[in-house]
């Protein structure tokens, strides 16, 4: 089934589906905090290329979680910002970290 096309019924798959990947829950991380500029976002985001942050970005704006704003300005300015639909990944992303550091680093040892 395409991205393009239409989206899972299942909510979970459908949250899959358009989260996909570690890159883009840290892009929704870092635009949470306010409105950012590509550049801001890939240096936020080490090691993500720029493809990759390009290609999040534009599955973001299609499915109405990013807005992007482009500036008439010398320089241009464009600025990705979340939409009340991506703002509300919010608690999402919370519920998940808090989660997160509830699981051990490591298993404890077992001596028999």
């Amino acid at each position: 089934m395409s991205v393009e096309s239409s989206l899972p019924e299942c909510g979970v798959a459908r949250f899959i589906t358009l989260l996909d990947g570690p890159w883009a829950t840290l892009i929704v991380r870092e635009l949470l905090r306010g409105p950012h500029r590509f550049t801001e976002l890939r240096d936020a985001l080490p090691g993500i290329s720029p493809h990759t942050l390009t290609s999040r970005l534009r599955q973001f704006e299609r499915h109405g979680i990013v807005v992007r704003t482009a500036y008439a300005e010398i320089p241009p300015r464009v600025e990705y910002r979340l939409t009340p639909l991506g703002e509300g990944l919010r608690a999402v992303l919370d519920t998940m970290a808090a989660w997160a550091v509830t699981v051990p680093d490591s298993e404890p040892t077992v001596t028999a």
